[in-house]
């Protein structure tokens, strides 16, 4: 499982050159499942998630939001 405050320390080649190697492992997860050969169904969902994550942080430094913080934990 991957951190978000470690994802936002990288660059955002690093970051793409994460989501590459995380689809294809997902890639080859989805077609063990399929053949029936997948060691752990579970790693799956984990992926999927750590895929989300580099999204969202991707996201915020495209919006110029390092430090996003949830609008009730922002102050005035």
């Amino acid at each position: 499982m991957l951190n978000v405050p470690d994802l936002r320390k990288l660059s955002r080649q690093e970051l793409n050159d994460k989501i590459i190697a995380l689809k294809k492992s997902l890639f080859e997860m989805v077609s063990q499942k399929e053949t029936g050969r997948i060691e752990r169904p579970s790693g799956i969902k984990k992926t999927r998630r750590d895929i989300a994550r580099i999204l969202t942080v991707l996201r915020e430094m495209q919006q110029g939001q390092n430090n996003a913080l949830p609008l009730h934990m922002k102050g005035d």
